[in-house]
């Protein structure tokens, strides 16, 4: 894959390069992404994730299973005692409120039974990565056992616990997804945005 001079290649972190075997596109979003992988015509890309970008133009990349983007994955906090649960779901709401979340994320607040309750952040699967150093960030912490991935999401879900509360979390992202007929465009060029 041949990427074209990228001036600035530190604001890329974050995005993603496209490869469509002919050409390749530098800078969309992980909702782009989606967007191309659910056309038919794109179903077979290649998708890279931009790491440790430089100024010079130099990007670390890191192959990205395409099935990855149709996926949901969550952390899940338990604990027995539910006014201790329930401090533990407003300590994650307000982190959320102070420090923006990577992506937008689902934060639940679940009774299993009388003695086993959990909180919950479901988010998309690509950002695994940052949702984990974004929970170190604000310093994130519960006494009981703790759980994570597609299989515990997964799990969560079959589960059906009993919904108390819940609160959709939003990024505060510099690049806001573009429209279909924009985004087709930018598959044509080496540089998205």
């Amino acid at each position: 894959m041949k990427l074209g001079e990228i001036k600035n290649a530190d604001k890329y972190q974050g995005l993603y390069v496209v490869d469509f075997g002919d050409t390749s596109t530098v800078g969309l979003t992980a909702g782009e992404v989606g967007q191309l992988l659910e056309s038919e015509k794109f179903k077979d890309i290649k998708v890279y994730k931009i790491h440790n970008a430089s100024p010079d133009g130099t990007m670390e990349l890191k192959g990205v299973p395409n099935d990855i983007f149709n996926l949901e994955m969550g952390m899940f906090f338990y604990g027995g005692d539910e006014k201790a649960v329930k401090n533990d779901y407003q300590q994650l709401v307000s982190a959320g409120v102070k420090i923006a979340p990577p992506a937008r994320a689902n934060v639940q607040l679940a009774k299993y039974s009388d003695d086993k309750y959990a909180v919950a952040i479901i988010y998309p699967a690509e950002y695994n990565d940052e949702f984990s150093a974004w929970l170190i960030e604000v310093d994130y912490k519960t006494a009981g056992a703790a759980d994570g991935g597609i299989d515990a999401a997964t799990r969560y879900y079959a589960n059906s616990p009993e919904i108390l509360e819940r609160h959709q979390m939003f990024p505060q992202s510099e690049f806001e997804d573009m429209e279909a007929g924009e985004l087709l465009a930018a598959t044509k060029r080496a540089i998205a945005r």
